[in-house]
């Protein structure tokens, strides 16, 4: 029997096994964008230069946005920076020739909002943290 052994991560490998699945996914299903990945972040500041909303996004691969954070300060919500912000990144990711968007958010965060926009939940994970909701949704532009 051959020995192995477990360890930490690093940087480097984090990296090679992050190469792998690409190479991977690429040899299955063929990437249709180029560059492979397009980060993908707009943000909103007050007149004091302040950061009070936010939003970080993907492009990846097969012309698909994956929303990783949409961020709005507590005493800024409610004036429209979220919906700015989330029509912004969808009109990037049409012109990019995107089709689809992705996220995830709780059940505490904003299921309501992007129900509003047109998102669609596809998917639920309960306890999540425990005793609440994780939600999947997308959105076909």
């Amino acid at each position: 029997m051959k020995t192995y052994v477990i360890e930490e991560g690093t940087r480097e490998s984090i990296r090679i096994v992050d190469y792998g699945i690409v190479e991977y996914n690429n040899s299955k299903v063929p990437y249709t964008q180029e560059p492979t990945f397009i980060p993908i972040s707009r943000v909103v500041k007050e007149d004091n230069d302040e950061i009070v909303a936010g939003v970080n996004a993907l492009l990846y691969c097969w012309n698909c946005m994956y929303i990783d954070v949409l961020w709005v300060k507590e005493d800024f919500r409610g004036k429209g920076y979220g919906s700015i912000l989330l029509r912004e990144v969808e009109k990037i990711a049409q012109e990019k020739g995107c089709s689809l968007i992705h996220l995830d958010t709780f059940d505490f965060q904003a299921k309501d909002f992007y129900l509003k926009h047109g998102y669609e939940v596809f998917g639920e994970l309960e306890n999540c943290p425990a005793n609440h909701m994780r939600y999947y949704l997308k959105k076909i532009i």
